[in-house]
């Protein structure tokens, strides 16, 4: 690519960055021009004809120009905002499978748990996402907001946790009283039976 529109690598590469709505990264600017632009940038910084800011894994390059850059900077964090909505998938854009495994999923769940789970879904789409949510689920939109609120505003409270321990006590077993007073237990200890005690009769003497 031939640079004579705007002289050297140097001055198109910082062109091109100073015209960017949302700054750009070394990636974006290679795409743009067909060439390697890494040390170029950074000589531009060194330079201090560009500033750049570390986003992500990678750096971003700005105008060097205060008003501009601000404009820039703001514009990037609006992109990347976008890019991490779209990046989870919608609900409109799930297979039939997994729109049924959210909804199994979601009957287990006791009422304060699907608030929860509905506000943290909603969380994750940004801006739209209670109604979305609220939509998919066959929520009221005020239930999702709520939990979504309730969540990331710290007023969830922990349940109850039964203490090891806890509940009722195990029946304790009836003891057997021994009854060996019983008609089997007389009979079995030879009680009971009409015992006579047998004395000897007195001898008539014959006088």
């Amino acid at each position: 690519m031939g640079f004579s529109r705007h002289g050297n690598l140097l001055a198109t590469a910082r062109w091109f960055v100073e015209e960017a709505d949302a700054g750009l990264t070394a990636s974006e600017l290679e795409a743009q021009l067909g060439v390697v632009v890494k040390e170029p940038l950074l000589e531009l910084v060194r330079r201090k004809q560009l500033e750049r800011e570390k986003r992500g894994r990678e750096y971003v390059y700005f105008s060097r120009e205060p008003g501009r850059r601000r404009e820039q900077q703001v514009r990037r964090a609006s992109q990347e905002a976008e890019w991490e909505v779209g990046a989870s998938l919608q609900p409109t854009e799930l297979s039939e499978e997994r729109k049924a495994a959210i909804i199994l999923f979601f009957s287990l769940l006791d009422q304060r748990q699907r608030r929860l789970y509905a506000g943290l879904e909603a969380h994750r789409r940004g801006h739209g996402g209670d109604r979305q949510i609220a939509d998919f689920l066959g929520l009221n939109v005020h239930t999702v907001a709520w939990g979504r609120r309730e969540l990331f505003g710290g007023q969830v409270e922990r349940g109850r946790i039964r203490q090891a321990g806890g509940g009722r006590k195990p029946a304790e077993k009836k003891r057997r009283s021994d009854r060996t007073d019983s008609p089997s237990a007389r009979a079995r200890n030879g009680w009971g039976s009409d015992r006579r005690a047998i004395g000897k009769s007195p001898s008539n003497s014959v006088g």
